[in-house]
């Protein structure tokens, strides 16, 4: 090993084997985090040194299971192998000690594109509840790689130097990685044919399984690797005989592990005193599992609820009172509103929704490291996979019930690229916080107030009907999805339930601030240049805007102000412009403005309306429903706001892409602004034939 040198060691693993603890208990705060270009998967690298000064670059890979890709995440991991563009030294692989044959088909991949290893048998605290002994010095010499046993979780560590201290013992053996190339395997198989052998020449210094995977995996590479290695793709490509060789490959990986398991690995069941297994019984059983998962979504969505309501308002009171001492001691000029209605709005429209944000993936992070997720995943995958989503979808479409831009957020969880697109796209459709006050003021204001049934409000069901129709278009639009987007990985269904174990407090926060911190700079400087372009329009207008030529101006009320000026601003010149197109909804210019500012946040339609009917308090919705209520067309003579209309908007506003902040999450996750638009265009007019034909029908 050359010392007083940077090294970079690829962290790999299987899911759910402790490796993100591992890489915290090595890094400590020594890290940063980006994205691989192109994809959302979050890159994380950190540092530490060594007892001889040298310093090593810490690369968490994404969790994988083969290099034999089946997701975009495996994808990445071998690229990063295969190109080594990262000039990668060494690989510390980790294996959770529950399910260490599975684990090893990694390893031996591994050893077989010749990068020295070490292995670091993880959960080593849970060996003694599931009656699992390991002769770690036998299994060191069969493996001809360093091996360690620890607990990320506890900081403790057993091998080969034992006594020098919990997780200094680990990085003290990484040395050791270096000293000897690691034991290989795929050679002796004899897989690869006269194909591979006679071009083997042409690339000496190159393993040939490094060959092999670049070969059976071609369709993931792109120019850059088919111009290094352009013998490779001359070579005939019959996939059907590279389905049998690469069965043959995993059929002669697990024998070898299991020769080198059988004096090395035993489990005593008679000597477990887990109680993973009994609890298990109750958490995976098809209809008490369901219930108490519902139950527990219940109770955190409740919280997010309740929790999260208090920080909002106050982020929302300390805004508003800023805004307020700016107005007063600030000059009124333009300068001003646009530091305050425009820029601070803006940022007042990302904070509100940090508290929401923290708390979800508080939950998420929580029970991923109790190891109660994968149960989720378990549950659900199989009522989700017809829809073309996964068991993990289910907590974006659940968590949409709060806000979409934090359930968005929280698809990173789903590794099937294809699964994780379409369950953002869908999101949307479930019915947020954000749409009740719109809820509330159309049903109350159309909806009779009585029973059904003699206990059943109609009200109620009403909004129970809207919250149904929107998990019913999520699904059935996830499902059309599926059969349009085209992925070229076959979809496994490969889980592994981890122990349950008590969350680790450090990985938790820093779950929880990493995403935190990827809306606020991500999505949020969208959320800002948007409000600021709405502000400029509602504010603005043509010639003589900021001078009405009506009679008397100046007797009216300051709440009449504002209607005229929001009447004649470029925001007002276009709710008339659009009146034509939304004529045949029900609706006039009056509801066009609300439609078009309700792209803010789908409550500001409330608080549109307060200002067009001249309501001096925004917050007087009696009042506010009263004037709704006496509204008259002035082309009809008749009411405006009909149960036709009422309808109508209900049902707009159950399918419409009604918030920027949701776009930009989108764009900031997706890294694109195709899928955006094309879920803008698909809802809106998914809402907007709902409403016309709702109208139509009832008018």
């Amino acid at each position: 090993m050359k010392k007083n040198r940077k090294l970079k060691i690829a962290l790999i693993g299987n899911p759910n084997t402790g490796k993100t603890s591992l890489f915290n208990k090595l890094t400590g705060l020594h890290k940063k985090i980006g994205n691989y270009p192109g994809i959302t998967v979050h890159r994380v690298s950190g540092h530490f040194t060594l007892d001889d000064g040298t310093e090593i670059e810490l690369i968490d890979l994404p969790g994988t299971y083969s290099l034999h890709p089946t997701s975009k995440d495996e994808e990445l991991v071998l690229k990063e192998l295969l190109r080594n563009r990262e000039g990668i030294d060494g690989i510390l692989m980790v294996a959770d000690v529950n399910n260490l044959k599975r684990n090893l088909i990694l390893l031996h991949e591994i050893q077989d594109l010749g990068f020295p290893v070490m292995l670091a048998i993880n959960m080593c605290d849970e060996m003694k509840k599931k009656g699992i002994k390991i002769d770690v010095d036998k299994l060191r010499e069969l493996l001809q790689i360093p091996v360690i046993l620890v607990s990320a979780k506890k900081s403790k560590a057993d091998g080969q130097h034992q006594g020098k201290g919990r997780i200094h013992q680990m990085k003290e053996m990484i040395a050791d990685m270096f000293k000897a190339p690691s034991r290989k395997y795929f050679e002796t198989y004899g897989l690869t044919g006269t194909s591979i052998d006679f071009i083997k020449p042409d690339y000496p210094d190159v393993p040939i399984y490094k060959l092999w995977l670049l070969y059976t995996e071609q369709d993931k590479f792109g120019k850059e690797i088919k111009e290094q290695y352009p013998k490779i793709y001359e070579l005939p490509f019959d996939r059907s005989t590279l389905k049998r060789l690469l069965q043959k490959e995993v059929i002669k990986r697990y024998r070898d592990i299991n020769r080198i398991l059988k004096d090395t690995y035993r489990i005593d069941k008679t000597e477990a005193t887990g109680l993973t297994e009994r609890i298990d019984r109750i958490l995976l059983h098809k209809v008490w599992g369901i219930l108490i998962f519902l139950f527990i979504m219940f109770l955190v969505f409740q919280a997010i609820f309740t929790w999260a309501s208090i920080p909002m308002d106050w982020i929302d009171q300390f805004f508003s009172q800023t805004n307020a001492y700016l107005k007063t001691h600030l000059p009124n000029n333009q300068l001003t509103d646009l530091l305050t209605d425009g820029i601070l709005s803006g940022i007042a429209g990302v904070l509100i929704f940090v508290p929401q944000i923290t708390l979800l993936f508080l939950f998420i992070a929580l029970l991923e490291e109790m190891g109660y997720m994968s149960r989720i995943v378990f549950l659900m995958d199989r009522l989700m996979q017809p829809f073309g989503l996964s068991g993990k979808s289910v907590v974006p479409l659940l968590s949409g019930t709060a806000c979409a831009v934090p359930a968005i957020m929280s698809a990173r969880t789903i590794e099937n690229d294809k699964e994780r697109l379409i369950s953002m796209l869908v999101t949307p459709f479930i019915t947020c916080s954000a749409r009740l006050p719109v809820y509330t003021i159309i049903i109350a204001l159309v909806i009779p107030s009585k029973d059904v049934a003699g206990f059943i409000n109609l009200q109620g069901l009403v909004l129970l009907a809207l919250y149904l129709l929107g998990f019913a278009a999520a699904l059935m639009s996830a499902f059309v999805l599926s059969k349009m987007i085209k992925s070229k990985y076959k979809r496994y269904f490969i889980l592994e339930m981890p122990e349950y174990k008590a969350p680790i407090a450090k990985n938790v926060l820093i779950t929880v601030w990493d995403h935190v911190k990827a809306f606020v700079f991500g999505a949020g400087k969208i959320i800002v240049a948007f409000s600021i372009i709405l502000w400029f329009l509602a504010t603005h207008g043509p010639a003589g805007f900021d001078n009405p030529s009506f009679d008397k101006p100046f007797q009216l009320s300051s709440s009449e102000q504002a209607a005229y000026k929001l009447e004649h601003s470029y925001l007002g010149k276009m709710g008339k412009t659009i009146e034509p197109v939304i004529k045949p909804l029900g609706y006039d210019w009056k509801i066009g403005i609300a439609l078009l500012t309700s792209f803010a946040a789908r409550e500001v339609f409330v608080s549109t309306l307060s200002t067009i009917y001249s309501v001096g308090n925004t917050d007087d919705e009696q009042l506010l429903r009263e004037r709704m209520a006496n509204e008259k067309s002035q082309i009809t003579g008749t009411y405006t706001f009909t149960l036709a209309v009422g309808i109508s908007l209900l049902l707009f506003y159950a399918f419409a892409m009604q918030c920027f902040s949701t776009l930009a999450t989108l764009r900031n996750e997706t890294k694109t602004w195709k899928w955006p638009v094309i879920v803008f265009f698909y809802m809106t007019g998914l809402a907007y034939l709902s409403a016309f034909v709702a109208y139509q029908l009832m008018s």
